[in-house]
């Protein structure tokens, strides 16, 4: 989502399962993966994961969102602030690689900065049902190791999220595509979605056993319900916590990422056609 889109009206937090401080703290570290992810690489390069954008193209967005996020928890914003408004954000004023990747880390310390100094429950205007600090934090986490995929799958670079952290994106990717404002964005993709037995489970193989990395997509009704659990499902998805987050955000398929599909495809396919805020 961007800056252009319109503010939630209904209070209430989207629940996240770190603090605000870990989320902070995975920001510095997912922007620093990300630059790592970048250096020595051809900045022309197209990111076949999102192919209007070459890396460097990536590389600003990522800044951009990170500089804007700052901007309105910095000023405690009531309404939106468009990102042509926001110091910096259009990216760095040197062409070259060194400063795009100053850049990079400037705008992640200086949002890092006024995320701890404003606290997670400062009042802060955002686009969802969670007008806080603390949503941001998570948010800007995320935004960061998923457009980490982006880049790594693009340059070669090793690709592995934090048990933690790769579970908790899955909580918040959900949590937003369960919003109502979400379903009424996608009415016209609904066919085929919802209905009876339409069940999906996600199973991390991999994830430490007290995590319960497992997920229930309950799209019985007419939009999507979801916990954790382990449950049966008309499909079921088994593999790695991180590829299936891969997966979940359509940067890899099922068959590149290895996960084993126990049940009716199709009903996974549907969802992935579905749940895109793009």
């Amino acid at each position: 989502m961007t800056a252009q889109e319109s503010p939630a009206t209904q209070p209430g937090p989207l629940q996240g399962s770190l603090d605000h401080g870990r989320y902070c703290a995975e920001l510095l570290a997912e922007t620093e993966r990300f630059r790592a992810a970048l250096r020595g690489a051809d900045l022309t390069a197209i990111v076949p994961t999102c192919p209007d954008w070459t890396l460097a193209e990536l590389a600003r967005h990522v800044g951009g969102a990170h500089r804007w996020a700052g901007e309105l928890v910095a000023t405690r914003a009531t309404e939106v602030i468009a990102w042509a408004d926001v110091p910096g954000a259009g990216g760095p004023e040197g062409s070259t690689p060194e400063a795009l990747d100053v850049w990079l880390a400037e705008g992640a310390e200086r949002t890092v900065a006024a995320l701890c100094e404003a606290g997670a429950d400062a009042a802060v205007w955002s686009w969802a049902t969670d007008h806080t600090a603390g949503f941001w934090a998570r948010r800007m986490a995320h935004e960061t190791v998923v457009h980490r995929a982006d880049a790594a799958l693009t340059t070669g670079a090793a690709y592995e999220v934090p048990p933690e952290l790769a579970a908790d994106c899955i909580d918040e990717w959900l949590q937003l595509c369960a919003l109502p404002e979400a379903a009424a964005r996608w009415t016209e993709r609904a066919d085929g979605v919802f209905g009876p037995g339409r069940t999906i489970h996600l199973h991390a193989t991999d994830a430490p056993a007290d995590l319960h990395a497992e997920w229930i997509l309950d799209l019985t009704g007419d939009r999507l319900a979801h916990r954790r659990a382990h449950e049966k499902a008309a499909v079921a998805l088994r593999g790695p916590l991180t590829e299936l987050l891969l997966a979940l955000f359509r940067r890899r398929s099922v068959e590149d990422a290895g996960i084993e599909v126990l049940g009716d495809r199709s009903v996974f396919d549907r969802w992935l056609e579905y749940a895109s805020f793009e």
